[in-house]
């Protein structure tokens, strides 16, 4: 019979279990700390229809000479959702000086501006200048820097 023999377990060995381990807790963190908060179906709707109660009517911005943004919308939309607090803290900034309109593409009311601005996806951003012209559209999740530097060239050549 055969004596089993132990070899020593050497330390290349511990010093990798150790880095794994450390990267591991790391990943563990970091991904913690790093995640963005995000809505809830609900409360990201409920988000949207407070944003609309507030929203400027968009023949109310048609009439004055100031800058517009047009949001296209959907309730059921989860960008249209999430871009709600993007938009809220555009409003916040800007709302002085620029008109926040939203309009719900369900609504069957809304089907004219809906063809009158070439509607095809949600959330659409349509950005007008004080005399109501297209200055620039988008589609989709838009960052506020995008957002804001449209809205900075308007006021800039308002000026």
């Amino acid at each position: 019979m055969q004596k089993a023999t132990s070899r020593p377990i050497s330390p290349i060995f511990y010093l990798a279990i150790a880095l794994l381990t450390l990267f591991a807790t790391a990943m563990l963190f970091l991904s913690r700390a790093t995640a963005a908060p995000s809505l809830s179906p609900v409360a990201g709707l409920m988000h949207l229809k407070a944003m609309e109660r507030v929203a400027m009517p968009y023949e109310e911005a048609m009439a004055n000479s100031k800058p517009t943004l047009v949001e296209f919308y959907a309730d059921w939309c989860s960008s249209c959702q999430a871009m709600a607090t993007t938009v809220e803290a555009l409003r916040d900034r800007y709302g002085d000086d620029i008109n926040f309109v939203m309009l719900d593409i369900d609504d069957p009311a809304r089907s004219a501006q809906v063809q009158t601005y070439g509607v095809t996806g949600v959330p659409h951003f349509v950005t007008l200048d004080a005399n109501q012209v297209i200055a620039d559209s988008t589609v989709g999740r838009v960052p506020a820097q995008v957002l804001s530097q449209t809205f900075d060239r308007l006021l800039e050549d308002r000026a």
